[in-house]
C-alpha cells in the first residue's frame, strides 16, 4: 500500500497526508500545502539543470575597485545600466500592500546579509535549539555587541526567542559554504523540543561561559549573553506574537586555529568562505574582492587641490576638520 501511494506522485501523497489529519483536500490549507509542494518540485527540477558547485577552493581574486582611479567629487564614473531610470515611492503600510510584499522587497534589496547561526537552550537546559538568522549584524567591538531580529512564525514566537528570554545565553556561529545544506535544515518549522542538531547532523562543541553548545563545523563562534530585548507589535495582525530585537554581548570568541593570524586578530577569508543571504532562497559566495582604503582629512587636504578648494569655500583652515 505504501509503495502504491509513493508511486502516484507528490500531489496524491499530500492528499493522503491531509486526509489522515482530517484536513479538507479542497480547502485553503490544502491549497497552500499543495501550491508550496508544487513550487518546490519545480525548483528541484531547475536545480537539476544547473552546473555543479565548484569545490576546487579556487583562490579568491583581488582586483582594482570599480572606478579606480577615483577623485573627490567624481561620483559614480562607471555607471551601470538603469541608473537614469525613475524611482518608485512605496508606502510600506498602504492598505492594499501585503506584509509579504515588504518581506520579499527587503530581503532582495538589503543584500547580501550575514547569517547568524544561533545555538540556544531552554532555561531548564532540557531543550536545545539551533537556527539561522539573516536579520543579524555586529553592532560594535568595544564592547563586542551583536543584534538579531526575530519575527514570529505563523503568528507564534520562535523557539530561539523563547530560549533567549529564559536563559539569556547563546552562541552565534558563522556559516561557511560547506555547511549550508545542514544549516538550512535547521530552519524547518519543527515542533518545539525537536533537536535541530540531529536534523542537521552538525556536531556540538563545549562552551565555557554559556550553557548552549558551539557548532564544531563553524570557523568562528561567539559565546554571548543577552543585554536587552525590545519587542515591536505586528501592524498587519495586531495581537500576534511581536517581533523582537535582541542585543547580545560577546563573552568568548572561538576561532579555528588554522583560520587566523598569529594573535587571532584577523580571520582569513579563504578559510572562512562565508555566505551571504540574498532574496528568495538564494545565497551568494565570495569569489572576488577589492580594497578601498579610508583616508584621513589631515593627510589628504595638504596634497589634494580639490580638497583645498572645498576647504577655502567653507572658510576652514588647511589641516583642520570641516
Amino acid at each position: 500500500m505504501e509503495d502504491e501511494i509513493w508511486s502516484k506522485g507528490p500531489k496524491f501523497r499530500l492528499s493522503c497526508w491531509l486526509q489522515s489529519r482530517t484536513i479538507s483536500t479542497t480547502g485553503p490549507i490544502a491549497a497552500r500545502v499543495i501550491n508550496r509542494a508544487e513550487r518546490l518540485r519545480k525548483h528541484d527540477e531547475e536545480i537539476a539543470r544547473r552546473p555543479e558547485f565548484d569545490h576546487s577552493d579556487t583562490p579568491i581574486e583581488v582586483t582594482k575597485s570599480p572606478n579606480s582611479p577615483w577623485e573627490y567629487g567624481q561620483g559614480v564614473r562607471m555607471k551601470s545600466p538603469g541608473t537614469d531610470q525613475a524611482h518608485k515611492e512605496i508606502d510600506p503600510y498602504a492598505p492594499n500592500r501585503q506584509k509579504t510584499d515588504n518581506y520579499h522587497l527587503l530581503i532582495s534589496g538589503i543584500a547580501p546579509r550575514p547569517i547568524g547561526f544561533i545555538s540556544t537552550q531552554s532555561g531548564d537546559g532540557k531543550t536545545k535549539n539551533l537556527a539561522p538568522f539573516s536579520y543579524f549584524q555586529v553592532v560594535d567591538h568595544d564592547p563586542p555587541l551583536f543584534i538579531v531580529g526575530i519575527g514570529p512564525k505563523s503568528g507564534q514566537g520562535k523557539d530561539t526567542l523563547c530560549n533567549l528570554k529564559q536563559s539569556g545565553e547563546c552562541v552565534i556561529n558563522t556559516v561557511s559554504e560547506s555547511m549550508i545544506e545542514a544549516v538550512n535544515a535547521t530552519s524547518i518549522d519543527a515542533p518545539y523540543g525537536v533537536s535541530e542538531w540531529e536534523l542537521s547532523g552538525l556536531h556540538e562543541a563545549p562552551s565555557t561561559t554559556v550553557s548552549p553548545s558551539r557548532v564544531q563545523e563553524s570557523v568562528f563562534s561567539i559565546e554571548g549573553k543577552v543585554v536587552d530585548i525590545k519587542e515591536f507589535p505586528e501592524y498587519a495582525k495586531p495581537g500576534m506574537a511581536p517581533t523582537a530585537v535582541v542585543f547580545i554581548e560577546a563573552s568568548r570568541f572561538w576561532i579555528r586555529e588554522d583560520a587566523a593570524n598569529e594573535n587571532y586578530s584577523h580571520i582569513y577569508l579563504d578559510k572562512l568562505r562565508p555566505l551571504g543571504q540574498l532574496g528568495g532562497m538564494a545565497y551568494g559566495r565570495i569569489t572576488s574582492t577589492f580594497d578601498v582604503p579610508r583616508k584621513m582629512w589631515e593627510d589628504e587636504v595638504t596634497e589634494n587641490d580639490i580638497l583645498r578648494n572645498f576647504t577655502s569655500r567653507n572658510g576652514a583652515k588647511v589641516g583642520s576638520q570641516v
